[in-house]
C-alpha cells in the first residue's frame, strides 16, 4: 500500500510519499495506480523531478522520477537514510469516544506531535466501541507525511482499561482524571529524561473511581491537565503537546 500527500509546490521541501516496503538494497520502485496519478496528473511532475518515500519506521529514500506515466509511475532511489526514533517517547491510552470524527481529529494531531504509541481504551464509560483500524492507520499516515516525519505512531485495537493498567511496563505512568483527589500538574510530572511514558486519559463520563483506584495500584500517578475540564481528545492533545514541548526543550 501507497499513501499519497499531495501539498507541494516547487519552493517547497520534496512531497513525501508513503510505502510499506522499503530498504537500502531497493534501487527502482514501481508505484501503484493511485499514487502515480497523483504525482502525474495532481502534482503535474515530470521525468527527472525528485519525491521522498518513506515506511513510517525510520527510513527516508529520495528518488528521481524516471517513468511519469499517470498509471504506473516508477521511480529510482538515489539515496537512502535511517532515522532514529526519537526519545523520550510518549504513550498516550485514550478511551474511544462516541463522536468518531472527534477521535481521528485526535489521531491525526497526536502523529503530528510525535506521539510513538497510541493505545485506543476501552473503559467502564466508554460509549462507542467500533474501531476501523485501517481507516485509523490512514489517518495517522497522512499525518506523519504532513508533518513529515519518519515514524508512524504504534497504533493497538482497542484494548480494555485493566489489560492495560497491569500490563505496561513505561519507567513514568500517569493517569488524567476529573475526581476529586490529590493530584500533580502533568507539566511538572512529566520527566524528559525518562525514556518511556504513558498517560491514561479517560472517557466522556471520566475514569470511574474503581478504575481510578485499580490504577493506582499499578503505580499510576494521578495528574491534572489544567484548571478547566477538557474533552477526552483535547486531553489527549494537551499531553502530546506538552510532552513535544518539553521533548524540545530537553534536546
Amino acid at each position: 500500500m501507497i499513501v499519497f500527500f499531495g501539498i507541494f509546490n516547487k519552493s517547497m521541501s520534496l512531497p513525501y510519499f508513503f510505502i510499506d516496503t522499503l530498504s537500502a538494497e531497493m534501487r527502482q520502485i514501481d508505484l501503484d495506480e493511485d499514487t502515480s496519478r497523483h504525482i502525474t496528473q495532481v502534482l503535474r511532475m515530470q521525468e527527472g523531478e525528485k519525491i521522498k518515500l518513506t515506511d513510517g519506521k525510520g527510513h527516508i529514500a529520495q528518488c528521481d522520477i524516471i517513468s511519469a506515466h499517470k498509471k504506473h509511475a516508477a521511480v529510482r532511489i538515489t539515496s537512502f537514510e535511517t532515522t532514529t526514533k526519537k526519545s523520550p517517547r510518549l504513550t498516550i491510552a485514550i478511551s474511544l469516544v462516541k463522536n468518531a470524527s472527534r477521535f481521528e481529529w485526535f489521531l491525526e494531531k497526536a502523529t503530528e506531535l510525535g506521539a510513538s504509541e497510541i493505545i485506543p481504551l476501552v473503559c467502564e464509560r466508554t460509549e462507542r466501541q467500533k474501531f476501523r483500524h485501517d481507516r485509523m492507520m490512514s489517518i495517522c499516515t497522512s499525518a506523519m507525511l504532513q508533518s513529515m516525519q519518519a515514524w508512524l505512531p504504534e497504533l493497538h485495537e482497542p484494548i480494555q482499561f485493566h489489560d492495560v493498567v497491569k500490563n505496561v511496563k513505561h519507567q513514568q505512568k500517569m493517569i488524567a482524571h476529573c475526581v476529586k483527589d490529590t493530584k500533580v500538574e502533568y507539566a511538572s510530572l512529566y520527566n524528559p529524561s525518562l525514556g518511556t511514558h504513558i498517560i491514561l486519559i479517560g472517557p466522556e463520563g471520566d475514569f470511574t473511581e474503581k478504575e481510578i483506584a485499580s490504577a493506582k495500584e499499578y503505580n499510576f500517578v494521578p495528574v491534572s491537565l489544567g484548571s478547566t475540564r477538557l474533552r477526552t481528545e483535547t486531553a489527549g492533545i494537551f499531553a502530546a503537546a506538552w510532552a513535544n514541548g518539553a521533548k524540545e526543550e530537553d534536546e
